[in-house]
């Protein structure tokens, strides 16, 4: 009775599933989802090719210091880094002096021993990078009312990673015609610029890579793309600075893997193989024991 009930229950999902199925289905059909100028005018990311791409690949530490100097001469006045500390500027190839100097050329906040106060101070090594804002608040006023996204995981909290933000940074333009002709309500407001690399079209952020901004040390020259691909590249290191270690380790478990399933293969021909072929052990219908019990019924007057 209880298989009987269950039977007619599970019959009744069922079915109210398939009928909500084939209602939406219909719905689908005779009203399909009217096109919006995010789906039409929405950009994938382009193509960005990094040192650091690749199960073998390694970071350019060149290319990475001139990321930090475009973070820390531009990007560092509106987003922070908190989950970077300046001590890991090392990895970068900064020695200890100079590792120092960029932290003390920050400041911040510290509580004076002498009377309790917040204050605030110069930088340790062993700090994080500091917000360029007190708080939400302050970031949001300054900002149109929109907040600055931390820096540390970009790379990470983004689909298409490093070639998205390479992306972003180069892809402001003017709103093309036929998006205004289209979808006339989807001009640009005021105080959002277009960039169709963004979800909805319209980013906070002004332009913030220009040619020429910043100036390398290593004589490259910086024209906006180049400044772009080496942010870039700065970000993916900062949200996984650990890579070339993973790399590293990942071809030799890889390595390992292969051998001991080569070494696994010939044991199991050394040893298995010949198991195998052995004939099985023999029953009551093998021929040669059918023929010595004939014989044995014959003996003992047995028929049959």
């Amino acid at each position: 009775m209880v298989r009987i009930i269950a039977f007619f229950v599970g019959l009744g999902f069922a079915g109210v599933l398939l009928i909500s199925l084939v209602v939406n289905l219909v719905a689908y059909v005779q009203s399909p989802t009217e096109p919006t100028a995010e789906h039409e005018f929405h950009r994938e990311p382009k193509e960005l090719h990094l040192a650091s791409d690749g199960p073998l690949g390694k970071f350019d530490r060149q290319q990475l210091q001139r990321g930090y100097q475009v973070y820390k001469e531009v990007c560092a006045a509106c987003h922070s880094m908190n989950l970077v500390s300046f001590r890991d500027l090392a990895a970068l190839g900064y020695n200890e002096a100079e590792v120092k100097a960029e932290a003390a050329s920050r400041e911040v906040p510290g509580i004076n021993p002498d009377t309790g106060e917040v204050t605030t101070r110069k930088a340790l090594p062993t700090d994080r990078f500091p917000s360029p804002y007190a708080n939400e608040t302050a970031a949001r006023a300054a900002n149109n009312n929109a907040l600055p996204p931390d820096l540390s995981l970009m790379t990470k909290a983004r689909e298409g990673g490093a070639a998205y933000v390479y992306s972003l940074l180069t892809g402001y333009q003017n709103q093309p015609a036929k998006l205004l002709k289209e979808f006339p309500a989807a001009k640009t407001p005021q105080g959002l610029h277009y960039n169709p690399y963004f979800a909805n079209l319209n980013i906070a952020m002004a332009p913030p890579l220009s040619d020429g901004q910043v100036t390398y040390a290593d004589g490259t020259q910086a024209t906006r793309d180049q400044m772009a691909k080496d942010v870039s590249a700065f970000l993916v290191w900062t949200a996984e600075p650990k890579l070339e270690n993973r790399h590293r380790y990942g071809m030799a478990v890889l390595i390992f893997l292969i051998i001991a399933t080569i070494l696994g293969y010939f044991s199991y021909r050394n040893i298995w193989a010949e198991a195998k072929r052995q004939v099985a052990p023999k029953g009551p219908l093998d021929p040669e024991n059918k023929a010595k019990r004939n014989h044995a019924k014959g003996e003992a007057g047995i028929v049959g």
